[in-house]
């Protein structure tokens, strides 16, 4: 009988210990553990793996996630969209995934002696919308979203919480543009994609751009401007990037972008694809100013990827306690904290809807000269974080010796 057995080996005992601390850091981490730990998430047998059910805290969680992505993607020219979860396998044979894809998808139900299948991609459906009428050069770039739902077949024994799942929601949107605005557009997407993440905390990425492969469609020429498009963009970002030659996808060259944790891990979730080969399946155009029939650039790309999944990696990054804007509690409890503070005298009101940083700023413009900031560890320990305006950070307080020391300053005519 064979038995396999795995170890590490290190140079020094330092970096032994930094890979022990860091392996239990990642289980105190773990996802799984804290979404059900606070209550935020269930994938239950009854329903079947890989299908996540959003408690009422996780949905919160979710809703702040889907209108800050949607704010900013109406900011930013984009049109929403909400599209059918299954479609006839006709769509999926005309898009290529019943030929390349077919195993990742689940099996086609017979609906009045026609074959329908749900979706694994939201890709086709927004190629429908953009064919329901003619276009004109004049009407580019046209760009729509949509956090769609999509369901992909995937081993059980590849199920993994909220990071492999068969039914998952992605951020999903699609450019149509001419050739000449292929650079610029590619430019909006990266400043849109660092404007969401710093949002929720990330700010160290790294990324790659991946250049044509062996076998691809379209000619030499159009491949060539995409990638120095691509490239010239994430220049003039000023990001750095690994170049992967041959290693992109074969309709079109394409941006990764991964995001950096707490802890240093790496994640996938930011991806930007030219597409030379759907707009050719579907046989979409434009007419130019020659009054001749075009076809036009297509740009699939993903801020977050798998909202499951991004969320996930929100729960790892932060071990749970989520910033005070993302914390799908602090509104109950800090409702209870400014009425206990009321019922001792004290005057108390409460502020939220806003970052922490602007909340604290606003507070300090209306000369406020205690604040409590309340996040979900101060819900789960039953405390407060109090910021004073004359004397800073005072550190961490139960929220009766909080009450007993405001009473005392203001007996002693002192501040805090």
């Amino acid at each position: 009988m064979l038995q396999r057995i795995y170890g590490t080996a290190w140079e020094n005992e330092e970096q032994l210990m930094a890979y022990l601390h860091f392996k239990e850091e990642a289980k105190r981490r773990d996802h799984r553990r804290i979404g059900q730990d606070l209550d935020l998430f269930s994938i239950q047998d009854e329903a079947g793996g890989g299908l996540v059910f959003w408690h009422p805290k996780g949905a919160i969680v979710r809703h702040i996630i889907e209108d800050t992505w949607k704010k900013i993607h109406i900011n930013r020219g984009y049109d929403m969209l909400y599209t059918p979860h299954v479609a006839k396998a006709d769509l999926w044979k005309i898009s290529g995934h019943l030929d390349f894809y077919k195993e990742n998808m689940f099996d086609q139900m017979d609906i009045e002696d026609e074959q329908y299948q749900l979706r694994p991609m939201n890709c086709p459906y927004h190629i429908l919308v953009y064919k329901r009428k003619l276009h004109s050069y004049r009407d580019f770039p046209i760009r729509v979203a949509e956090l769609g739902t999509v369901y992909r077949y995937e081993l059980s024994g590849s199920l993994h919480g909220l990071f492999r799942v068969r039914g998952f929601t992605q951020d999903d949107a699609h450019i149509f543009c001419l050739e000449d605005q292929i650079k610029d557009e590619i430019r909006g997407v990266l400043d849109l994609t660092e404007e969401i993440l710093l949002q929720f905390g990330f700010s160290r990425y790294e990324v790659n751009l991946s250049t044509r492969p062996e076998k691809a469609v379209g000619d030499d020429e159009i491949w060539e401007k995409a990638t120095c498009a691509l490239k010239d963009a994430l220049d003039d970002k000023g990001w750095s990037y690994q170049v992967d030659e041959g290693g992109g996808a074969f309709y079109g060259p394409k941006i990764d972008l991964k995001i950096e944790d707490a802890l240093g891990r790496k994640w996938q979730c930011s991806t930007i694809q030219v597409d030379f080969n759907l707009p050719q399946r579907f046989d979409i155009t434009y007419v130019d100013a020659d009054q001749e029939r075009k076809r036009p650039i297509m740009i699939h790309r993903a801020v977050l990827g798998s909202l499951e999944r991004f969320f996930g990696v929100l729960i790892e990054h932060y071990a749970g306690d989520f910033p005070l804007w993302l914390s799908p509690v602090q509104l109950e409890y800090c409702n209870n904290v400014a009425r206990e503070l009321k019922r001792n005298g004290i005057r108390a009101e409460v502020w939220h809807g806003e970052r922490l940083p602007k909340l604290i700023r606003n507070a300090e413009k209306q000369k406020t000269p205690l604040m409590a900031v309340v996040g979900a560890k101060e819900v789960e320990m039953q405390t407060v974080t109090v910021r004073s305006r004359f004397s800073g950070e005072l550190g961490t307080l139960e929220v009766d010796s909080f009450i007993s020391r405001i009473k005392d300053a203001c007996e002693n005519r002192t501040s805090l």
